[in-house]
């Protein structure tokens, strides 16, 4: 799993910089930031963990899902100074290679994606409503995952690989 990789050279000189830590997939990571910066761009940007992806960047698809204290939120929509001390959980926390998280790997079996820029926003969000009261049926998982968007449409292999998991199949 990658780690994050932040070094002096990712600080940012802004006149009202302000400096937080951020654990990121167990790692703390200490930053000098914009108190602008959105949690996406930084851990995009500043962090090098490209997994999360920007696609509206207003919270409409969903692309940049990520853990925060264990529940899903919207990268984008967040300051990163406002997630300082908080548990950060990004696509590649989720899982390795060598031991992929199981909506990864069912992801892979029932085709969850086609172009794949949602894949890991959709994962993530799957990952978090497998913590959340959802019932038994495909319609309670659509509502549940209806904040990500698959501009493919794949929409029924995606629930299908999430109701696997969910042991619904």
């Amino acid at each position: 799993m990658p780690h994050p990789s932040a070094d002096a050279s990712a600080s940012v000189a802004h006149p009202e910089a302000v400096t937080t830590t951020l654990r990121v997939n167990g790692q703390a990571c200490t930053l000098t930031l914009d108190p602008r910066a959105s949690l996406l761009d930084t851990l995009r940007e500043t962090l090098h963990l490209t997994g999360t992806k920007k696609g509206c960047d207003h919270g409409q698809c969903g692309a940049c899902t990520v853990h925060m204290d264990g529940r899903r939120v919207n990268a984008c929509l967040v300051l990163a100074v406002c997630a300082g001390g908080r548990d950060i959980t990004t696509i590649e926390g989720l899982g390795t290679e060598a031991s992929p998280h199981p909506l990864q790997t069912a992801f892979v079996e029932h085709d969850g994606y086609q172009c794949g820029y949602c894949t890991a926003g959709q994962i993530m969000s799957a990952a978090a409503l497998l913590d959340e009261p959802c019932g038994d049926h495909d319609d309670d998982v659509r509502e549940l995952m209806s904040g990500n968007i698959c501009r493919c449409g794949a929409y029924s292999n995606i629930v299908a690989a999430i109701q696997h998991v969910r042991g619904n199949r």
